[in-house]
């Protein structure tokens, strides 16, 4: 069936954002506010630590003082997996920021699919 009249938005406002790394993060995992916007600057980010709420995912490894991507809530990502994660389970950050079942943590996303331990998981994100 063909697609017709499709709506295809310009912009995503607050989902896309780019952060200032207040230290190194990695890329495909869980990022969190690192503190209050500096002047002139973009939101501060750090690796999201064991059960803490994210802000999203980043999308690229970034060096202390870079600007990173990361997305927000709504998009479906590649998140690097701590544990194994069966499709359906909602996740939490570990203490490396990589997606692992939800035990006491802040649920963050919903696992699409299967993943092993160190593999990446496709986690939609709350």
């Amino acid at each position: 069936m063909a697609i017709v009249n499709e709506c295809i938005p310009h912009y995503e406002p607050g989902k896309r954002i780019t952060g200032h790394a207040a230290s190194a993060v990695t890329g495909k995992r869980f990022v969190k506010v690192a503190g209050a916007r500096l002047p002139g600057q973009n939101i501060q980010i750090a690796p999201c630590g064991a059960g803490e709420p994210a802000c999203g995912v980043a999308s690229m490894d970034g060096a202390e003082d870079a600007k990173v991507t990361f997305y927000g809530s709504t998009f479906t990502v590649p998140v690097k997996a701590g544990a194994s994660i069966t499709a359906g389970q909602e996740v939490e950050s570990d203490s490396t920021g990589q997606a692992i079942p939800l035990d006491t943590g802040k649920a963050l996303g919903l696992a699409m699919n299967d993943a092993d331990s160190g593999a990446d998981a496709e986690i939609k994100l709350y």
